[in-house]
């Protein structure tokens, strides 16, 4: 999108032949022969890492960082919490949160050094609003996405510097075809009403919701009811949409989580007998 709208891109990501597929699909997209786009493989989740990335990504622009920064790692590999280790709690924590926020941390450090009045994209997740089971070791990292953009947005104003963050809901991506194969049974039940958005809807609303100016971007009504309902003291979109938007989260969201905790009694006992087979309970 950013590309059929003229902008130089440049995309990092770890997987070589993935960012070579995508690179072709930006290349498809251009709108004119002028534009630079470029792949760079980095591991972006630590402050090096996101570094040396954004160092690369500098280079064909005589060292001039980035002026926006589209923030998109993570993924969801949602099972039960008595399932968890030490380890998946670290390591979903390293994906959903660190890094986008070593990226933003190397990003915004280039950023004031060379005067650009950028802007950072958190994406983060409807469930850095909310949570259910099956979500334990990626909606905390969300919700610490949500904490870090609420600091910055306040904090980077010192240097004209904007920071948004995305909650978008379900993506219809291979992503989510992975994390199904985990997901446990009762979240799979909850979410069965989920109409979910194709990657392209989720983009087109980010790419709006930049450029309205939105420091919360969220797409589709049920999004915004949570936003709304959980906005804080956070920028408003709209005082008298989000004023609607929050009058009715009062009254419906309450009873839509009713719903969903007794969907989740209901599978006790197909949960038990789950523990058993899969050797987690001997009796």
């Amino acid at each position: 999108m950013l590309a059929q709208h003229g902008a130089d891109v440049s995309i990092v990501a770890r997987n070589e032949k993935r960012l070579a597929r995508a690179l072709r699909a930006l290349e498809a997209a251009r709108e004119n022969p002028t534009q630079i786009l470029k792949a760079y493989s980095f591991s972006v989740d630590t402050e090096a890492g996101s570094a040396a990335a954004l160092k690369a990504a500098s280079e064909p622009f005589d060292g001039m960082c980035p002026e926006a920064l589209f923030l998109c790692a993570g993924a969801a590999r949602p099972s039960y919490w008595v399932e968890q280790t030490e380890e998946t709690l670290r390591d979903g924590m390293q994906i959903s949160y660190w890094a986008q926020a070593c990226t933003a941390l190397a990003g915004s450090k280039e950023m004031v050094k060379q005067g650009v009045k950028g802007k950072i994209v958190f994406v983060a997740s409807v469930l850095a609003f909310f949570s259910i089971v099956g979500y334990s070791t990626y909606a905390p990292g969300k919700f610490a996405l949500r904490g870090l953009a609420e600091s910055l947005q306040s904090e980077l104003q010192l240097y004209d510097i904007e920071v948004h963050i995305s909650f978008p809901p379900t993506i219809f991506t291979p992503g989510y075809q992975e994390e199904n194969k985990t997901k446990p049974a009762i979240t799979l039940k909850i979410e069965e009403s989920d109409s979910g958005l194709t990657p392209q809807q989720v983009a087109a609303g980010i790419f709006r919701g930049v450029q309205n100016g939105n420091f919360h971007i969220t797409t589709g009504w049920i999004g915004d009811t949570f936003r709304a309902s959980a906005a804080g003291s956070s920028p408003r979109n709209s005082y008298l949409l989000d004023t609607l938007y929050a009058g009715f989260g009062y009254v419906f969201l309450p009873l839509w989580r009713k719903t969903v905790d007794l969907q989740v009694q209901d599978h006790r006992e197909e949960h038990y007998e789950y523990l058993k087979n899969c050797g987690f309970l001997t009796t």
